[in-house]
């Protein structure tokens, strides 16, 4: 059993001086930067999106025409024009706030919506609230100047939650924080 570590501590002697003779320390450094620069791109990516979600809750009545003006729990409700997500309103949390037992998410996305009763474009931050399972109920997808997931800012089809010590989704909260015009 010794010869056997002996031949295994040879070949690995072997081989690190091999590669220690013709790897100079700058190739070294080109390829552990190239690795970092290829991560730095890929991490991104790596959010999951909730496309899958919009499919299984198929909506579930949220966003159907109502009579009279949208409410806070319509997906038509013009605060929700770039919301990807079950909606807070509906699941026991407000428009702005999330329910208990839920904590937002340490980032979100934004977006801008117009709003018809005053004509003003308001920048409308979007946060998802993380901690509990997905609520289920009132789902929107709007969209409305969504970017690819290579902008992540304004991409908002990623769990956000990924930031927080759970990344469990719930729902998301709309929060206006300024005028756009």
């Amino acid at each position: 059993m010794t010869s056997l570590w002996n031949w295994l501590d040879r070949a690995a002697e072997r081989r690190a001086r091999r590669l220690a003779q013709t790897t100079s320390r700058r190739s070294v450094l080109v390829g552990v930067g190239r690795a970092l620069v290829a991560s730095a791109f890929t991490l991104p990516v790596l959010p999951f999106d909730r496309t899958g979600q919009a499919l299984a809750a198929g909506a579930h009545g949220a966003g159907t025409k109502k009579k009279g003006a949208p409410t806070d729990t319509d997906c038509d409700y013009w605060r929700y024009c770039s919301v990807d997500g079950f909606l807070c309103s509906c699941c026991g949390g407000t428009a702005t706030s999330c329910p208990p037992g839920s904590t937002a998410s340490k980032v979100a996305w934004v977006g801008t919506c117009l709003n018809p009763a005053d004509g003003k474009n308001y920048l409308v931050s979007y946060t998802d609230c993380c901690g509990r399972t997905a609520c289920g109920s009132c789902f929107c997808n709007t969209n409305h100047g969504d970017r690819p997931g290579y902008r992540l800012g304004v991409h908002n089809d990623v769990n956000w939650c990924m930031a927080n010590d759970s990344s469990v989704y719930h729902c998301t909260v709309s929060v206006i924080v300024g005028v756009a015009d």
